[in-house]
């Protein structure tokens, strides 16, 4: 009789694949099918999603407390593969990263953006924060001082030449325009900063990624391809449900359905096309070319098609 070769205990029952997210607005579309059934039961055996903000996201999947997470671009390491088929990413105007400028003496966008000398900055984005960096030092060849501070426009601008609004609160702040014009005391400039990154490069702006730590697929069971064809499936199904995440959002923010309909809909982009990745590319360039970041070749899930 021939023996029976035994599994270790991790293979016989396996572990569900650790999910760090961001909870934002943006990835709502990639969230889809973890988070409305019928789809999330079955996801649920082979994934365990908890949300975070960006730069705790990216902390996790390095400190090998989550083996999946949605990161920003500045955050990958060689040690991640990037899943591909889903980004965050923005063709020109994503609303979602907004860089606020006190122009005072009505100076062109190039020359108002030389002078700034203080940014306060949300750092809830380890990448918008590199965005704008790079906007600075590379493309204008200044060297402002970046001040953290918590995410509130007026008590940004009051400490600071400019502020970097990140997420959800850059959409609230252009919601109440009016009121935070009228605090800054002095003429602003609204500039998003995907839009800029557009004019300069001519790539898309792109935020985060599905970045994963390849080890941790099979003790989950899950095999490359079941994991790009899962996150590919929820994304689609998202897309697909735009209005029901209208309905579900409009509560919990303070901007209108209409606002929520066309950030899902035209501002962001979902697919992690090679204009993307030919963007991540550049931004790492950039990045590495200023000592901002240290330099990266992008890796790729192997044994997906």
């Amino acid at each position: 009789m021939v023996g029976v070769q035994r599994l270790p205990a991790i293979y016989n029952q396996f572990v569900p694949l650790r999910v760090s997210t961001i909870a934002f607005l943006n990835p709502a579309p990639l969230l889809y099918n973890f988070e409305h059934e019928p789809a999330a039961t079955r996801l649920r055996e082979h994934f365990e999603v908890h949300y975070t903000s960006p730069a705790i996201c990216a902390a996790e999947l390095h400190s090998g407390s989550a083996d999946l997470g949605l990161i920003p671009i500045a955050a990958l390491t060689s040690s991640l593969v990037v899943v591909p088929g889903c980004a965050i990413a923005s063709q020109s105007e994503v609303r979602s990263i907004l860089l606020l400028v006190k122009n005072p003496s009505g100076l062109s966008v190039a020359e108002a953006l030389q002078r700034v000398q203080t940014v306060a900055a949300d750092v809830a984005s380890r990448s918008s924060l590199a965005y704008a960096q790079i906007l600075f030092q590379h493309f204008h060849h200044t060297h402002p001082t970046f001040l953290p501070l918590p995410a509130d426009p007026t008590a940004m601008l009051a400490a600071a030449d400019a502020a970097l609004l990140i997420g959800d609160p850059a959409l609230l702040a252009r919601e109440r325009r009016d009121a935070v014009d009228a605090a800054a005391g002095c003429p602003l400039l609204w500039l998003d900063l995907a839009h800029l990154w557009r004019e300069l490069t001519g790539l898309p702006w792109v935020a985060a990624v599905w970045a994963l730590r390849p080890e941790a697929l099979a003790p989950a069971s899950l095999s490359p391809q079941q994991l790009v064809d899962d996150l590919a499936a929820s994304r689609d199904a998202g897309l697909a449900n735009i209005e029901r995440l209208v309905q579900e959002w409009t509560p919990r923010l303070a901007i209108s359905a209409q606002t929520i309909r066309a950030y899902l809909s035209h501002n962001i982009h979902y697919a992690l096309d090679p204009d993307c990745l030919r963007a991540i590319e550049l931004f790492r360039s950039l990045a590495a070319g200023i000592d901002l970041l240290p330099p990266l070749s992008l890796r790729m899930i192997e044994g997906a098609a």
